[in-house]
Protein backbone atom coordinates (compact mmCIF):
# COMPACT_ATOMS: atom_id res chain seq x y z
CA UNK A 1 0.00 0.00 0.00
CA UNK A 2 1.23 3.70 -0.89
CA UNK A 3 0.80 6.95 0.32
CA UNK A 4 1.01 9.95 -1.14
CA UNK A 5 1.94 13.53 -0.20
CA UNK A 6 1.37 16.19 -2.60
CA UNK A 7 2.05 20.42 -2.74
CA UNK A 8 1.80 22.77 -5.65
CA UNK A 9 1.59 26.67 -6.33
CA UNK A 10 1.56 28.79 -9.00
CA UNK A 11 2.94 32.15 -9.97
CA UNK A 12 2.32 34.70 -12.56
CA UNK A 13 5.71 35.41 -13.50
CA UNK A 14 7.68 38.79 -14.38
CA UNK A 15 6.59 39.52 -17.96
CA UNK A 16 2.52 38.42 -17.75
CA UNK A 17 -0.42 40.53 -16.69
CA UNK A 18 -2.24 36.95 -15.67
CA UNK A 19 -2.03 33.50 -15.01
CA UNK A 20 -3.15 31.10 -17.81
CA UNK A 21 -2.40 27.97 -15.41
CA UNK A 22 -4.33 26.43 -13.56
CA UNK A 23 -3.63 23.36 -11.48
CA UNK A 24 -5.59 20.84 -8.87
CA UNK A 25 -4.71 18.24 -6.27
CA UNK A 26 -7.45 15.51 -4.57
CA UNK A 27 -5.60 13.99 -2.42
CA UNK A 28 -8.49 11.66 -2.15
CA UNK A 29 -8.77 10.79 -5.70
CA UNK A 30 -5.21 10.40 -5.86
CA UNK A 31 -5.33 12.56 -8.80
CA UNK A 32 -3.11 15.47 -9.72
CA UNK A 33 -3.78 18.19 -12.76
CA UNK A 34 -2.03 20.86 -14.86
CA UNK A 35 -2.94 22.98 -17.88
CA UNK A 36 -1.01 26.11 -19.69
CA UNK A 37 -4.02 27.95 -21.25
CA UNK A 38 -3.23 29.81 -24.56
CA UNK A 39 -5.40 32.20 -26.78
CA UNK A 40 -4.77 35.35 -24.57
CA UNK A 41 -5.59 36.74 -21.66
CA UNK A 42 -9.14 35.83 -20.73
CA UNK A 43 -9.37 32.95 -23.43
CA UNK A 44 -6.24 30.70 -22.01
CA UNK A 45 -7.49 31.21 -18.34
CA UNK A 46 -10.45 29.83 -19.60
CA UNK A 47 -9.54 27.10 -21.89
CA UNK A 48 -7.43 25.78 -18.59
CA UNK A 49 -10.11 26.15 -16.09
CA UNK A 50 -11.89 24.26 -18.12
CA UNK A 51 -9.67 21.45 -18.10
CA UNK A 52 -9.16 20.95 -14.72
CA UNK A 53 -12.89 21.18 -13.95
CA UNK A 54 -13.12 18.62 -15.85
CA UNK A 55 -11.03 16.55 -13.64
CA UNK A 56 -12.52 17.44 -10.77
CA UNK A 57 -16.25 16.04 -12.37
CA UNK A 58 -14.24 12.97 -13.56
CA UNK A 59 -12.94 12.28 -10.42
CA UNK A 60 -15.59 13.37 -7.99
CA UNK A 61 -16.75 10.84 -5.28
CA UNK A 62 -20.25 10.56 -7.49
CA UNK A 63 -18.43 10.21 -11.16
CA UNK A 64 -17.65 7.26 -13.46
CA UNK A 65 -19.46 3.67 -13.01
CA UNK A 66 -16.30 0.76 -11.49
CA UNK A 67 -16.11 -0.81 -15.05
CA UNK A 68 -14.53 1.63 -16.50
CA UNK A 69 -10.87 1.53 -16.36
CA UNK A 70 -8.43 4.57 -15.04
CA UNK A 71 -6.99 5.21 -18.53
CA UNK A 72 -10.48 5.53 -19.84
CA UNK A 73 -11.80 8.61 -17.43
CA UNK A 74 -7.90 9.90 -18.38
CA UNK A 75 -9.12 9.82 -22.11
CA UNK A 76 -12.77 11.03 -21.62
CA UNK A 77 -11.57 14.48 -19.44
CA UNK A 78 -9.13 15.03 -22.76
CA UNK A 79 -12.14 14.22 -24.56
CA UNK A 80 -14.89 16.15 -23.15
CA UNK A 81 -12.66 19.31 -22.32
CA UNK A 82 -11.39 19.52 -26.05
CA UNK A 83 -15.01 19.11 -27.02
CA UNK A 84 -15.98 22.01 -24.47
CA UNK A 85 -13.39 24.62 -25.89
CA UNK A 86 -15.16 23.20 -29.51
CA UNK A 87 -18.24 24.79 -28.04
CA UNK A 88 -16.95 27.41 -26.01
CA UNK A 89 -15.08 28.78 -29.75
CA UNK A 90 -18.28 28.72 -31.73
CA UNK A 91 -20.22 30.50 -28.74
CA UNK A 92 -17.62 33.06 -28.71
CA UNK A 93 -15.63 33.49 -32.09
CA UNK A 94 -13.37 35.83 -30.56
CA UNK A 95 -11.33 33.56 -28.50
CA UNK A 96 -10.68 31.24 -31.37
CA UNK A 97 -7.36 29.79 -30.96
CA UNK A 98 -7.49 29.44 -27.07
CA UNK A 99 -6.79 25.79 -26.31
CA UNK A 100 -4.24 24.23 -23.19
CA UNK A 101 -1.68 22.07 -22.74
CA UNK A 102 -2.69 19.57 -19.91
CA UNK A 103 -0.98 17.00 -17.95
CA UNK A 104 -2.99 14.47 -15.33
CA UNK A 105 -1.36 12.23 -13.25
CA UNK A 106 -3.43 9.48 -11.41
CA UNK A 107 -2.52 6.60 -9.06
CA UNK A 108 -4.50 3.59 -9.10
CA UNK A 109 -2.91 1.07 -6.73
CA UNK A 110 0.47 0.90 -7.10
CA UNK A 111 0.53 2.38 -10.41
CA UNK A 112 0.85 5.79 -12.14
CA UNK A 113 -1.00 6.47 -14.81
CA UNK A 114 -0.25 9.63 -17.17
CA UNK A 115 -2.71 11.71 -19.73
CA UNK A 116 -0.40 14.38 -21.74
CA UNK A 117 -1.14 16.76 -24.51
CA UNK A 118 1.36 19.51 -24.96
CA UNK A 119 4.83 20.89 -23.74
CA UNK A 120 3.85 21.15 -20.16
CA UNK A 121 5.77 17.64 -18.80
CA UNK A 122 5.70 15.32 -16.39
CA UNK A 123 9.04 14.04 -14.65
CA UNK A 124 9.76 11.34 -11.92
CA UNK A 125 13.05 11.35 -9.77
CA UNK A 126 14.17 7.97 -8.79
CA UNK A 127 17.09 7.28 -7.04
CA UNK A 128 18.55 10.63 -7.43
CA UNK A 129 18.04 10.40 -10.87
CA UNK A 130 15.49 12.84 -12.91
CA UNK A 131 13.72 11.43 -15.93
CA UNK A 132 11.18 12.81 -18.45
CA UNK A 133 7.76 10.82 -18.77
CA UNK A 134 6.08 12.79 -21.14
CA UNK A 135 7.20 13.70 -24.54
CA UNK A 136 6.51 17.27 -26.05
CA UNK A 137 4.06 17.68 -28.71
CA UNK A 138 5.95 20.38 -30.36
CA UNK A 139 7.93 21.63 -33.47
CA UNK A 140 11.51 21.42 -32.00
CA UNK A 141 10.39 17.68 -30.71
CA UNK A 142 9.30 16.34 -33.87
CA UNK A 143 12.60 18.14 -35.38
CA UNK A 144 14.80 16.32 -32.77
CA UNK A 145 12.89 12.77 -33.34
CA UNK A 146 13.82 13.56 -36.97
CA UNK A 147 17.36 14.22 -36.18
CA UNK A 148 16.90 17.34 -37.52
CA UNK A 149 18.20 18.86 -34.32
CA UNK A 150 20.02 18.03 -31.20
CA UNK A 151 17.92 18.28 -27.68
CA UNK A 152 20.70 21.18 -26.94
CA UNK A 153 19.67 23.24 -29.96
CA UNK A 154 16.03 22.46 -29.20
CA UNK A 155 16.31 24.20 -25.44
CA UNK A 156 17.48 27.39 -27.35
CA UNK A 157 15.54 27.25 -31.02
CA UNK A 158 13.35 30.43 -31.67
CA UNK A 159 10.31 28.01 -32.65
CA UNK A 160 10.54 26.43 -29.61
CA UNK A 161 6.86 27.25 -28.37
CA UNK A 162 5.63 25.79 -31.41
CA UNK A 163 2.82 23.01 -30.67
CA UNK A 164 2.05 19.85 -32.88
CA UNK A 165 -0.90 18.97 -30.40
CA UNK A 166 -3.09 20.96 -27.52
CA UNK A 167 -6.14 20.34 -26.45
CA UNK A 168 -8.87 22.56 -27.52
CA UNK A 169 -7.65 23.12 -31.26
CA UNK A 170 -8.54 20.14 -33.03
CA UNK A 171 -11.49 17.60 -33.42
CA UNK A 172 -9.44 14.51 -33.42
CA UNK A 173 -7.05 15.47 -30.64
CA UNK A 174 -5.69 12.33 -28.93
CA UNK A 175 -3.79 12.26 -25.70
CA UNK A 176 -0.79 9.98 -24.92
CA UNK A 177 -1.19 7.83 -22.05
CA UNK A 178 1.68 6.93 -20.01
CA UNK A 179 2.12 3.90 -17.40
CA UNK A 180 4.22 2.27 -15.07
CA UNK A 181 4.91 1.12 -11.77
CA UNK A 182 5.88 3.24 -8.67
CA UNK A 183 8.56 2.85 -6.22
CA UNK A 184 9.09 3.73 -2.35
CA UNK A 185 10.05 7.50 -2.17
CA UNK A 186 9.62 8.16 -6.34
CA UNK A 187 8.95 12.10 -6.34
CA UNK A 188 6.73 13.28 -8.91
CA UNK A 189 6.76 16.56 -10.62
CA UNK A 190 4.35 18.16 -12.86
CA UNK A 191 5.01 21.45 -14.09
CA UNK A 192 4.35 24.02 -17.15
CA UNK A 193 6.87 25.36 -19.60
CA UNK A 194 7.60 28.13 -17.52
CA UNK A 195 9.74 26.06 -15.59
CA UNK A 196 11.29 24.39 -18.22
CA UNK A 197 11.78 26.38 -20.45
CA UNK A 198 13.91 28.77 -17.32
CA UNK A 199 15.76 25.52 -15.18
CA UNK A 200 18.13 23.44 -16.59
CA UNK A 201 16.65 19.64 -15.69
CA UNK A 202 20.36 19.17 -13.77
CA UNK A 203 18.87 22.03 -11.57
CA UNK A 204 15.41 20.54 -11.02
CA UNK A 205 17.03 17.67 -10.10
CA UNK A 206 19.06 18.36 -7.34
CA UNK A 207 16.09 20.30 -6.13
CA UNK A 208 13.80 17.41 -6.10
CA UNK A 209 16.85 15.16 -4.80
CA UNK A 210 17.43 17.63 -1.57
CA UNK A 211 15.81 16.66 1.85
CA UNK A 212 13.57 19.99 2.00
CA UNK A 213 10.18 19.22 2.42
CA UNK A 214 7.80 19.25 -0.85
CA UNK A 215 6.67 22.73 -0.06
CA UNK A 216 10.11 23.92 0.20
CA UNK A 217 10.99 22.33 -2.88
CA UNK A 218 7.84 24.03 -5.02
CA UNK A 219 8.74 27.15 -3.63
CA UNK A 220 12.60 27.07 -4.78
CA UNK A 221 11.94 25.45 -8.21
CA UNK A 222 9.26 28.52 -8.67
CA UNK A 223 11.59 30.95 -7.66
CA UNK A 224 14.50 29.44 -9.73
CA UNK A 225 12.35 30.13 -12.54
CA UNK A 226 11.56 33.82 -11.59
CA UNK A 227 15.67 34.47 -10.96
CA UNK A 228 16.00 32.98 -14.25
CA UNK A 229 13.60 36.04 -16.30
CA UNK A 230 10.38 34.48 -15.04
CA UNK A 231 9.48 35.59 -18.69
CA UNK A 232 5.98 33.18 -18.48
CA UNK A 233 3.44 31.72 -15.64
CA UNK A 234 5.34 29.24 -13.72
CA UNK A 235 3.40 26.22 -11.97
CA UNK A 236 4.56 23.48 -9.99
CA UNK A 237 3.40 19.85 -8.63
CA UNK A 238 4.99 18.00 -6.68
CA UNK A 239 4.08 14.25 -5.27
CA UNK A 240 6.12 11.93 -3.17
CA UNK A 241 5.18 8.02 -2.72
CA UNK A 242 5.68 6.48 0.68
CA UNK A 243 5.22 2.76 0.93
CA UNK A 244 3.12 2.25 4.23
Amino acid sequence: MISLHSAGATDVGLWRDNNEDSYLIIPQARVLALADGMGGAAAGEIASQYFVDMVRIAFSELASPPEETVPDRIQHVFESANERMLEHIIQHPADAGMGCTADLLVFDGERYIIGHVGDSRVYLLRDGRLQQLTKDHSLVQSQVDRGMLTPEEAKHHFRKNILLRAVGTDSSMACDIVQGAVVDRDIFLLCSDGLTDMVENADIEIVLASAESLEQKVERLISAALEAGGKDNVTVILCEVEDV
